[in-house]
């Protein structure tokens, strides 16, 4: 709750929201829940209510014995007796369990182990590239006294005999991960015991309000609705299986491939020790070498499947609100954005668009013509997104219930009994997308939405969320069926939000076959990032928000899900014009750029708190639009290779211990390093300039970095940073991406020495999988008293401008400009800002600009 908010008006405001049957049917529902988990309990496929009623009493059947805190208690491989090998798997036979180790490239390694013997073909619903699918790649195995060693030329994975630990190092023989006390069960639990190495740095693993770096936390891997969480909670709402670890500048990851419930001491009891824990399924995890954060990312995405391309109005600035109706509302805001001059691509609709809050529907009071609206909206440039909640209202009057319960792609009990809890419209049920059926019914649904003019969809409450005093979901003996394998919703659960969003992709590519769909979800898991994009959730409208916003989109980026963003101005409470400019500013280098609050916050668009506010609330916007060619670059190397857009300081500066340190700045893509203001009344912070040479955004001022430096941040502006030898695109500013493409392109040239790269394509069709685009490549140098700048071109696809506008930073007034080999003497020499400006008609291949650097 807020933190200025008592116990009984947060009570009243949730009766408020849903109603006091609904409440009342949420309060009873963790009874309910227990009822049904005691009713199935062993197994049972028929309820037994003795045993239900004795749950809901607090009696639980009896189970499994609480394995001990410490591994020593449990059981272990023991041993290894034998070692065999087929091509790229080597097999351990030990004691008392099979080791399995399959090298599917030089730097990633699968490790499993089986207590039965026997391995299955791996089903996961987060791989994307099965073992199947890679190259062959040199295994060397050498079986020494002591230990087995499997060599790739990268890895050395090294498996002591007695008793089986495993640990991996790179060429020069450095430890980047290894067992402390290795791999246990105790009943249907499995663990596993690795090294913290010395100095080590953990990132990662999702969705987290803990900072950045996570050693010495305790983390639980299960997705959950906090209802307002704030810094250290735990769980939220969407967790990801994989660690980075970065120690003496070198990093390598481990990727959990199991869906249990799970926690992960990452140093919290022994500060050497990292323990996962898992309460059920397979031991099955994934090693990846590094050595770079970088080459981590690109591995464990090649695995895990790539983010695509967005449409490039997805860049741009989203406005919400829970929520905007009726339809006048949405035409005031929509009004209001273009009067006001605020650039802006999409507007929202929350859950208050639905008949009753059902999905896939309209109320009709409200919205009289949806496709009216929409049509409206479109013609000042506005996409519109609209939420759509997986909790099917339990109405047979309801078409989409009647065809849930007709084809049986609802979730069950054991004993075949619909399962259902209460969440918005009341006693709903939820579709299983672990089943292809339900899958496809589901995004074939969209098509209503679609014909209305709906852009793009938001997943919300997918965790599953079921409304209870405190984030409830289904019983875990809720059958679902596994793509025909056949599990319960302990195994499903963390899945669930995966899969919705992959039904919702999925249905919307069938439905628009050529266009790239938009989906944003709440939950999800390793994987989510071939299908979604997603936010912090839930926030507050506080200063300690906006600063821990930064380090939960920085983790989640290193989780593999590059594009994702935090409710601008922060969702729960009060902001105020200081907190919402600071915030929007942030906003602006971020993926996703939204601005969303509660039903219950006042309102937050870029204009409810008058002047100044709103002028540099726009100016901030503006920024963002003119870099959308840079950003979109950015997102297209993430759809190649990760790289996340939002990147903390050690991507490039793993060795740097002040830039480990820095959690409330960030590098935005390649070549600018953002710190955003996050304290109330600043203006000015310190930042960490890292080594290299770098020119201020606003200044054009040139210094070295390796230094902390205090820099003026007045309230119209954010510290900004740009490498040396980048080359920056900017576009002219226009209030949508659906504006014509203009004449020109502006290339800022920060003199240096570096690599640059600009993306281009037509930003919404699938076109550029078949080669309609254009990569242009900038190479930067310093010799001979002159810059020199190459330029490549790939591809065939023709943008709209006709002009490039050059503008180079950081030089002394030119004695001479060469254009491919030609003096060029229509330049200028901008004397405010030492800025060399001039133009050319086409693209050139070579730059030479006689002159030294400032």
């Amino acid at each position: 709750m807020p933190p200025d908010e008592g116990l009984l008006a947060h009570a009243w405001r949730g009766i408020r929201a849903v109603g006091l049957s609904n409440t009342l049917q949420s309060a009873l529902y963790p009874l309910r829940r227990a009822f049904y988990e005691g009713s199935f309990a062993g197994g049972r496929s028929s309820p037994s209510l003795l045993q239900g009623l004795m749950a809901v009493f607090g009696r639980r059947p009896a189970s499994a014995p609480t394995p001990p805190e410490d591994l020593a208690g449990w059981n272990t491989p023991g041993a290894v007796l034998s070692t065999e090998r087929a091509g790229r798997v080597v097999t351990l036979h030990c004691e008392r369990a099979t080791v399995q180790i399959t090298v599917l490239a030089a730097d990633l390694l699968l490790v499993r182990c089986s207590t039965a013997g026997v391995f299955e073909e791996p089903f996961s619903y987060a791989v994307a590239k099965p073992a199947c699918d890679w190259p062959p790649v040199g295994v060397e195995l050498e079986e020494l006294p002591d230990a087995v060693e499997i060599r790739t030329g990268q890895v050395t994975c090294r498996v002591m005999r007695s008793p089986c630990r495993i640990s991996f190092l790179d060429p020069n023989g450095a430890l980047l991960h290894g067992d402390q006390q290795g791999m246990a069960w105790h009943g249907e639990r499995v663990a596993l015991s690795t090294m913290l190495l010395p100095g080590q740095q953990v990132y990662g693993l999702g969705e987290r309000a803990l900072g950045l770096n996570l050693r010495g936390q305790r983390v639980t891997l299960w997705n959950v609705d906090p209802q307002n969480y704030q810094l250290g909670s735990d769980p939220l709402y969407l967790n990801i299986p994989f660690c980075l670890g970065l120690a003496a500048g070198r990093a390598s990851g481990v990727f959990y491939d199991n869906t249990h419930r799970a926690t992960l001491d990452l140093g919290a009891t022994r500060q050497d020790e990292q323990v996962y824990s898992a309460e059920g399924g397979e031991l099955r995890y994934y090693f990846l070498r590094g050595p770079s954060l970088a080459n981590v990312l690109d591995r464990y995405t090649e695995l895990t499947g790539r983010t695509p391309l967005p449409p490039l109005w997805a860049l741009g600035y989203q406005q919400s609100r829970w929520s905007y109706y009726p339809a006048s509302r949405v035409r005031e805001i929509a009004s209001r954005m273009r009067e006001n001059r605020i650039p802006c691509d999409a507007l929202y609709l929350d859950i208050h668009y639905m008949d009753g809050y059902r999905s896939f529907t309209w109320d009709r009071q409200r919205f009289s013509d949806p496709a009216g609206l929409l049509s409206d909206l479109h013609a000042l440039g506005l996409r519109v997104v609209a939420v759509v909640d997986p909790g099917i209202k339990a109405d047979p009057g309801y078409r989409v219930c009647a065809e849930g319960l007709d084809q049986h792609l609802f979730c069950t009990y054991p004993d075949g009994k619909v399962a259902g809890g209460p969440v918005w419209p009341g006693e709903s049920y939820f579709p299983d997308f672990t089943a292809e059926r339900a899958r496809r019914w589901w995004g074939d649904l969209y098509a209503g939405l679609l014909a209305d003019g709906v852009d793009g969809i938001w997943n919300d409450m997918n965790e599953p969320t079921v409304i209870g005093p405190s984030g409830d979901s289904l019983a875990g003996c809720v059958r679902h069926d596994w793509d025909g394998r056949g599990a319960d919703h302990r195994q499903a659960h963390n899945v669930y939000g995966l899969l919705t969003a992959r039904a919702t992709f999925e249905g919307l590519s069938r439905l628009r076959p050529n266009l790239r769909p938009f989906v944003l979800t709440r939950s999800g898991w390793a994987g989510v990032q071939r299908y979604a994009v997603s936010w912090t959730a839930d926030n507050k409208s506080t200063w300690d928000h906006l600063r821990l916003s930064i380090a939960m989109v920085l983790g989640k980026g290193l989780s593999g899900l590059a594009f994702t963003g935090a409710d601008v101005g922060g969702f729960d409470g009060d902001a105020d014009g200081e907190l919402l400019l600071r915030w929007t500013q942030l906003g602006a280098f971020l993926p996703l750029f939204r601005n969303h609050c509660s039903i219950w916050s006042r309102d937050q668009e870029p204009w409810a708190f008058g002047e100044p506010y709103l002028s540099h609330i726009r100016s901030a916007i503006e920024l963002r639009y003119r870099l959308l060619p840079y950003l979109y670059t950015a997102l297209w190397q993430c759809s190649t290779t990760g790289a996340p857009l939002a990147r903390p300081l050690a991507w490039d500066f793993p060795s740097d211990e002040s830039a480990l340190q820095a959690e409330d700045e960030f590098l935005c893509g390649d070549s600018l390093l953002v710190a955003p203001v996050v304290e109330q009344g600043s203006t000015a912070r310190t930042v960490c300039l890292p080594s290299g040479t770098w020119y201020d955004w606003w200044s054009g001022a040139r210094r070295s970095g390796a230094a902390r430096i205090t820099v003026d941040a007045p309230l119209e502006r954010i510290p900004l940073w740009v490498k040396a030898g980048a080359v920056v695109p900017l576009w002219p500013l226009r209030q949508h991406t659906g504006e014509p493409l203009p004449d020109r392109i502006t290339l800022d040239v920060y003199a240096g020495e570096g690599h640059s790269v600009l993306y281009e394509d037509d930003g919404l069709t699938l076109g550029y999988r078949n080669g309609d685009s254009r990569v242009t490549e900038f190479d930067q140098r310093l010799a001979d008293e002159a810059l020199h700048l190459d330029v490549r071109q790939h591809g065939v696809f023709v943008p709209g401008y006709q002009r490039i506008e050059w503008r180079v930073h950081g030089l002394t007034r030119p004695a001479a400009v060469q254009v491919d080999g030609q003096p060029l003497s229509d330049w200028e020499w901008l004397d405010d800002g030492a800025v060399l400006r001039f133009e050319t008609g086409d693209t050139p291949h070579r730059l030479v600009i006689a002159a030294s650097t400032r």
